[in-house]
């Protein structure tokens, strides 16, 4: 409000100044007398009109850029929510990681990046044992386990997704056959090491059977679903626990 005040006050001044070099100027030119009315006029209507119509138009500039101030911050604030809310949306609730949508989304992004990659889906051995035995809250907690034991398994800057009620996803950025089994047994270790207790002092074991493909080139993400899909069905049937991982599919086709 201050500097309104000054800002007027000046551009005030500066219009009396210039009202009274044009009395001085105008009014003797054409022959009239320079009385006390005249310089009144002179000074008091230019004071008066230039100060209010400054003070108003400063005061509006200033509401102006306080509204444009708080427009910004809102539309800072909306973004912000929207990108929380967005971020909220991809991912699963419990787990925290990509849900089914959002991984899927993922993988085929980091597809058309690059050829190199390897899918393994993992999937918790005897699980609605777990649940019908011990109730769905012990199962979810064996099931933050086995999520936290992927985590450790995979490596940095790998695309991890709850893609079913027991069953995750990895997609292996850049990885190699031999990068993909290592990666695959060590999330199978890392699970089988857990020490779950949920009643008493008995060890309830905790495994996973895990199926993977190394991709190939020009091989879509149903593709690659279906290759993974076929190694988690034989390393179920065959005794679970175990990681099978399938060759390069577009090679294997």
């Amino acid at each position: 409000m201050n500097s309104i005040i000054l800002k007027s006050a000046a551009i005030a001044f500066a219009s009396v100044a210039a009202s009274l070099l044009l009395t001085l100027i105008i009014v003797p030119a054409l022959g009239f007398p320079v009385n006390r009315t005249i310089w009144l006029t002179s000074t008091l209507c230019p004071l008066v009109l230039a100060w209010v119509a400054c003070a108003s138009t400063f005061w509006q500039s200033d509401r102006l850029k306080n509204a444009h101030r708080e427009l910004a911050r809102a539309h800072a604030q909306l973004a912000a929510a929207h990108r929380r809310l967005s971020e909220k949306a991809s991912r699963d609730d419990m787990t925290g990681m990509l849900n089914r949508e959002s991984f899927f989304a993922a993988l085929d992004g980091s597809r058309r990046k690059s050829d190199r990659g390897a899918l393994l889906i993992i999937d918790a051995d005897h699980f609605k044992k777990i649940n019908d035995s011990f109730g769905h809250l012990t199962g979810d907690d064996a099931l933050l386990l086995i999520a936290s034991a992927i985590e450790r398994g995979v490596r940095s800057g790998d695309v991890l997704g709850r893609i079913g009620g027991e069953e995750f996803g990895a997609f292996l950025v850049g990885a190699t056959e031999q990068e993909a089994k290592r990666v695959a047994e060590r999330i199978r270790r890392e699970v089988e090491l857990i020490r779950f207790r949920p009643v008493d002092e008995r060890t309830i074991p905790l495994t996973v059977s895990i199926g993977g493909t190394v991709c190939g080139e020009d091989v879509n993400v149903s593709e690659l679903m279906r290759a993974a899909d076929r190694r988690l069905y034989q390393a179920k049937h065959g005794g679970r626990n175990l990681t099978i991982l399938d060759t390069d599919i577009s090679e294997a086709a």
